[in-house]
């Protein structure tokens, strides 16, 4: 086929040796069958910000971390500088959390390198050499739901571990490749300790990826696994290869109001003293 624009600076650099088809077109990207040398992958060449339907919400981007202060301003203004800057901060964090996951043993493609807003990646096919469908077009019997989603549970578990939660999970962004689910697209992948939406974000991927399974196993809606992973996680007992039981009991424990307040007035009482204590330091010095 015809060399997209997008790739011809690839195909010059000799990182793309030929464009075999278009695989898809979503809302954030295009995604193109490739060839390199003796290997065939995937370019996911992504659309620019005036061209893409999903919006980059502020509740994906909190705790993101910007480690240069003049691009953190100007991204914080919103100037063109500070727009072109956060158009690349954001789409860095897909090739970021790729690279992190990989690392970490999650079922991700594996990427091969991002340039000039392509990312090079692993081409995830099914059992017979086909390009692998995304679950929504897989029909499963209720053993096998019960399997996958244990598997994906696992992948949750291994994202949030490496400190991230993908955002969007469901039936729409996982491949399967015969054997097991491949967890793809991740530009609005969450910091698990820097966002205040995080537990919201974890448990809405589990549930929606329950509900997918359960309409092949309807017993999966009777779990709990969102609210025991976040529970486990707070308390700093998850581990990648923590065992899941699908049970949670709500903690229904009442505070002792008067006790906390006493703790508050302690506090402010010993702040006073310390401030007094500066105060009468400073006198002296006078």
């Amino acid at each position: 086929m015809k060399i997209p624009k997008r790739l011809q600076p690839l195909v010059d650099d000799g990182m793309i040796d030929e464009v075999l088809v278009q695989l898809m077109s979503g809302k954030e990207a295009q995604v193109y069958v490739v060839r390199c040398g003796e290997q065939v992958r995937c370019a996911k060449v992504f659309k620019e910000a005036k061209q893409r339907s999903f919006k980059q919400a502020v509740q994906y981007q909190e705790g993101r971390k910007e480690r240069n202060s003049r691009r953190s301003r100007a991204m914080a203004k919103k100037t063109r500088y500070g727009q072109k800057e956060q158009e690349k901060a954001w789409l860095n964090s897909e090739v970021d959390a790729l690279y992190r996951l990989a690392a970490a043993g999650v079922r991700v493609p594996e990427p091969f390198g991002f340039v000039d807003g392509v990312l090079l990646m692993e081409l995830i096919n099914d059992a017979d050499g086909y390009t692998a469908p995304r679950l929504d077009d897989v029909t499963f019997t209720p053993e096998q739901a019960r399997e996958h989603y244990a598997t994906v549970l696992q992948e949750v578990v291994r994202m949030l571990c490496a400190g991230l939660i993908h955002g969007d999970l469901s039936e729409f962004n996982v491949l399967f490749d015969g054997r097991v689910p491949v967890i793809i697209d991740l530009p609005q992948a969450v910091d698990a300790a820097g966002n205040n939406a995080a537990q919201e974000m974890l448990e809405r991927d589990v549930d929606n990826m329950r509900d997918y399974f359960a309409r092949y196993a309807p017993e999966l809606l009777e779990t709990q696994y969102a609210k025991e992973i976040w529970a486990l996680y707070e308390s700093g007992q998850l581990h990648p290869d923590s065992e899941l039981t699908g049970q949670f009991v709500l903690d229904t424990h009442i505070a002792d109001v008067d006790e906390v307040l006493a703790v508050i007035d302690d506090a402010e009482e010993e702040e006073l003293d310390r401030q007094a204590r500066i105060h009468g330091d400073e006198d002296d010095d006078d």
